[in-house]
């Protein structure tokens, strides 16, 4: 990211500059009582962008759980993704590169109780002046069946600042039962067993997503609602998803004509309205999130596509 600053703002006597993100934080980071004292970033202000930064990718991973199995029929069939497909994406908040993530399908079969499985996985991480407010570092993750596309096994590894959670779910999608590890922070040894009750057949926050595209979406109407059953954190969720129609909107990878969705989110008072997320999926075979936009209590938070590799359809 490259910046234009006037030399009224303190960093050079030329009329303008082009600084690096790696140079406004290094500047930043030296004048720390400088800005604090000039744009009056205190201890609280400080806070809710540390919360911010720890947050929004987890806002982000929670957008690809919000489609689940209330359109899915047994062994449907799967012609919008494969094994090698990656996913780039860069998030901003105005003009804050804050973070890049990355949603990776493994080039090779996993096998989870005999049967084959797509390993998938969505990483995020802060980057750039953003880490001087809190460093995240996530990886969620799904064991997929490459038949029924229910996951087998579920988790994160989550880094954000000094926290740490590792923790495992496995899914016995025949028997409605699921099993969750905890483990320590270096991810070494087993702290806790649960045992959980589902309703039924559920998805996690990757795998949810990946079912979504091998739905047929032709057929939705404006307003369509869609019910949402998922396991998260502990606990079943039920959501909704709203259909909003088709735009054609400018990407990194060309014009795409997409379709528009906005996921209910759980409460949370960084968001703006009763349904602050939207999300654009292109509408075409391949069916890939190219932006998501999230309207906080202040501005929006972006995620756009910035790369796509090793498409199923080209």
């Amino acid at each position: 990211m490259l910046l234009k600053l006037t030399k009224d703002e303190g960093i050079t006597k030329m009329e303008y500059a082009i600084v690096s993100d790696s140079q406004i934080r290094t500047f930043i980071q030296s004048n720390d009582s400088f800005f604090r004292n000039t744009f009056q970033i205190d201890q609280k202000l400080s806070g809710i962008v540390k919360h911010l930064m720890k947050t929004c990718l987890n806002i982000l991973f929670l957008l690809f759980a919000t489609i689940t199995v209330s359109f899915s029929q047994s062994g449907q069939k799967n012609t919008a993704f494969t094994f090698g497909e990656e996913l780039q994406f860069d998030v901003t908040y105005g003009w804050l590169n804050l973070a890049e993530a990355k949603l990776q399908i493994h080039r090779r079969v996993v096998n989870e109780n005999s049967r084959p499985h797509y390993k998938i996985d969505a990483f995020g991480k802060t980057k750039g002046a953003a880490t001087i407010f809190g460093r995240v570092n996530d990886n969620w993750g799904t064991h997929l069946d490459t038949g029924t596309l229910l996951p087998s096994l579920s988790y994160r590894f989550i880094e954000e600042g000094k926290y740490r959670k590792n923790e495992k779910v496995f899914f016995d999608q025949q028997n409605k039962k699921a099993k969750m590890e905890l483990y320590d922070r270096d991810n070494r040894t087993l702290k806790e067993t649960k045992l959980y009750n589902l309703p039924g057949q559920v998805q996690d926050l990757v795998s949810g997503f990946y079912l979504l595209r091998t739905m047929d979406l032709t057929n939705l109407k404006k307003g369509h609602q869609i019910l949402i059953t998922g396991f998260f954190d502990k606990e079943i969720y039920n959501l909704k998803l709203i259909y909003e129609g088709t735009e054609q909107i400018q990407t990194s990878l060309g014009l795409k004509e997409t379709y528009i969705f906005s996921p209910q989110m759980p409460p949370n008072k960084l968001f703006r309205g009763d349904y602050p997320v939207k999300v654009w999926v292109t509408k075409d075979e391949n069916k890939i999130p190219v932006k998501i936009k999230a309207n906080l209590f202040i501005g929006s938070l972006n995620m756009d596509i910035s790369s796509a590799k090793g498409l199923r359809n080209n």
